[in-house]
């Protein structure tokens, strides 16, 4: 009697270590989907680099909504022949296996790719490129999904016997260049628009566009702003500080009093931004972040409406604020 060979472990735990790794993608893109829908209005200090550029926005949502949906469709792969698991359902099994291991490296190696392109943007212009942030420009999220990219990538490969090598490599290179093509399209940078403003760098380098123009309201409160000694501390990087100017208006920020505090922003006062943002963390008792206003000597931290910025620093004008919250745009 010949005695089958039992297959390797490998081979027996790929698909729920794959489905395991794809839900830790999920619930990692999840998080990052909530912070960016429901997340509070402020920054923390020299942070939201990453996830508020517009390599985190695709077609106006955010990238990490696509990446759960992308992890969730690999958990769903990856599992469902397990579903099968009678008697009577073993050919059923077999046949989802088969069917859905080229759908998995198709997958695995979209995922893959997509995330080594977003790794080199993040080494290469965040940290250590145009930026220059340091650590301080790492997103961990963004390299714990591009780390189960690779684990899932690695398990596809050796979860099965792949007989047929030619036709990996076919799948393989058409996957590169449609996820090569893709990614420049989606990233191509766009010019501004007639009626935008742009939020730059130190290069002039767009990074966020406004498009909501300021009334004589909005405008009165900036230079009311300007003359009592408010100053807004802001970091181009931060998408929330655009918020707070978008609330204004695009001819209201000439006469808003704002103090960059990115050293690669335009004209950055980080000194005093240093010694302010440290005085505020001791008034409030909170960790300091950006937008951050100091009125008549009091810090506050977020975006603030119109209304209450009159309040806290005595305007006595017109209050018909036509803006409302709207998000920028980025770059």
């Amino acid at each position: 009697m010949i005695r089958r060979r039992s297959a390797p472990w490998i081979h027996r735990w790929s698909r729920p270590l794959l489905g395991g790794i794809a839900t830790l993608g999920v619930i990692n893109t999840a998080y990052l989907t909530y912070l960016r829908w429901f997340g509070e209005a402020v920054c923390p200090t020299q942070t939201c680099a990453v996830l508020a550029s517009r390599y985190a926005t695709i077609f106006e949502q955010p990238l990490s909504l696509w990446g759960f949906l992308a992890y969730l469709g690999m958990a769903i792969l990856a599992l469902a022949p397990l579903l099968a698991s009678g008697e009577n359902q073993k050919s059923l099994r077999s046949s989802l296996e088969e069917k859905t291991w080229l759908l998995l490296f198709v997958g695995a190696t979209g995922m893959l790719l997509f995330s080594g392109y977003l790794m080199y943007i993040m080494f290469t212009e965040f940290m250590f490129g145009g930026q220059n942030l340091g650590w301080a420009g790492l997103c961990p999220f963004c390299l714990f999904s591009a780390i189960c990219a690779l684990a899932m990538f690695v398990l596809v490969m050796l979860g099965r016997e792949w007989d047929d090598r030619g036709l990996l490599v076919m799948l393989g290179s058409i996957t590169g260049i449609a996820t090569l093509v893709t990614s420049l399209a989606v990233y191509a940078p766009q010019p501004v628009a007639e009626g935008q403003y742009a939020i730059t760098n130190g290069a002039e380098k767009p990074f966020f566009y406004l498009s909501d123009s300021a009334g004589e309201a909005e405008k009165e409160l900036a230079r009311h702003l300007k003359q009592s000694g408010a100053m807004l501390y802001t970091a181009y990087t931060c998408p929330h500080c655009c918020e707070q100017k978008q609330l204004f208006g695009i001819e209201a920020l000439p006469d808003l009093p704002n103090t960059e505090c990115n050293p690669t922003g335009k004209d950055p006062q980080t000194e005093l931004c240093q010694k302010e943002l440290q005085a505020a963390a001791v008034q409030t008792k909170q960790e300091p972040g950006f937008p951050t206003w100091k009125i008549n000597g009091k810090y506050l931290f977020g975006v603030q409406k119109l209304e209450e910025l009159a309040n806290l620093s005595g305007y006595q004008g017109d209050r018909n604020f036509k803006n409302q919250f709207k998000a920028c745009k980025p770059a």
